[in-house]
């Protein structure tokens, strides 16, 4: 019985630490040309830096803010065969500073796709369920194409064009309810962010809100579907203490998030956290640098997520959470994952 497709996860999502240099660098070791590069500086209050293949190399966004997309020459350059080429840019590249990266593969600039009621540019991975869609908005009802072939999971969606909230779907909360990946607030309840409509294996849906919908405003989107052993989008409930989560896959970066309270889109990852017990925490929501919090106790495991800690943002007693987790290892499969 074929378990996973992905026998190797590290071809469709991969994290590269790195030094910056303050002058051209270019990085190897990605394994994959990345379509989409997130960048955070970890010894630096710089802001998150989203790069993709769809809206251009050159154009940047920011998680932890509202601001519309930006042109930089010198941010990210080019996207290579195993990684890409940095310029000057400091929030990206400060000479000396300490940096992560988070790269996943789509299918380079993207093509047309005419499944929704408007027509959008799709870059789509239909084996590891990612795709980056682009489209413009009509201020009404509207069903996009994603081009995954499945249901997508989780989707992180933001105006390109103007100063808006980055408005998440997660399939956990459903699609009467959002979250703002830039602002640490609670789920809110919106008809006219998700249409009260869930996503299908072909399109999803937008509501009214000039969030997602504004007319003539151009908008991107992240779209991520779950992959048995790749990739795993869920919920759980906070103990402030021992708390186990499956996963089916030795994770390699989380991101969780309380939804029934305000608190930070919290990362975590294998890479800047090398052994359990990992505290080594960066945050969506804002430019912070690096943090070690001591409240923090995350172990990942040949199987999922072990939480023993009391931090608000990942375990408090009755806490409702979510998070979207990318595999280092399958647990199952010709390749299954071993303890850490």
């Amino acid at each position: 019985m074929a378990y996973t497709t992905i026998k190797k996860p590290s071809d469709y999502f991969n994290t590269k630490l790195y030094t910056g240099t303050g002058s051209s660098n270019a990085l190897t070791g990605v394994g994959f040309q990345p379509d989409w590069t997130w960048i955070k500086c970890r010894d630096d209050t710089h802001n998150h830096q989203v790069f993709d293949a769809v809206r251009g190399v050159h154009k940047r966004m920011r998680t932890d803010t509202n601001g519309a997309e930006t042109t930089s020459n010198e941010s990210l350059k080019t996207f290579d065969s195993d990684g890409f080429t940095l310029g000057t840019q400091t929030n990206v590249n400060q000479s000396s500073g300490t940096f992560a990266s988070w790269n996943w593969l789509a299918n380079g600039a993207g093509s047309a796709n005419t499944d929704g009621s408007i027509t959008s540019t799709v870059s789509a991975n239909t084996t590891s369920g990612f795709s980056i869609v682009s489209w413009t908005g009509t201020g009404a009802n509207a069903t996009i194409g994603h081009g995954l072939g499945s249901v997508p999971k989780m989707i992180l969606l933001k105006c390109r064009t103007q100063a808006d909230k980055w408005i998440v779907y997660h399939n956990s909360i459903g699609n009467t309810k959002y979250l703002v990946l830039n602002e640490n607030d609670a789920e809110t309840t919106s008809s006219t962010h998700w249409n009260n409509t869930s996503p299908t294996n072909s399109v999803f849906s937008t509501g009214s809100s000039g969030n997602v919908s504004g007319v003539g405003e151009t908008f991107i989107a992240y779209c991520f579907s779950g992959k048995i052993g790749y990739s795993k989008f869920g919920s759980y409930t906070g103990t402030n203490g021992l708390n186990f989560i499956y996963t089916g896959m030795k994770p390699k970066f989380c991101m969780f998030k309380r939804t029934d309270s305000a608190d930070n889109w919290k990362i975590l990852d294998s890479a800047r956290s090398t052994f359990n017990i990992m505290n080594e925490t960066l945050s969506a929501d804002t430019s912070s640098a690096e943090a070690s919090e001591s409240d923090v106790y995350v172990d990942f495991l040949s199987n999922g997520i072990r939480l023993d800690g009391t931090n608000g943002a990942i375990n408090a007693s009755g806490g409702s959470y979510i998070y979207m987790c990318f595999a280092e290892e399958p647990l199952v499969g010709d390749n299954p994952a071993t303890a850490r």
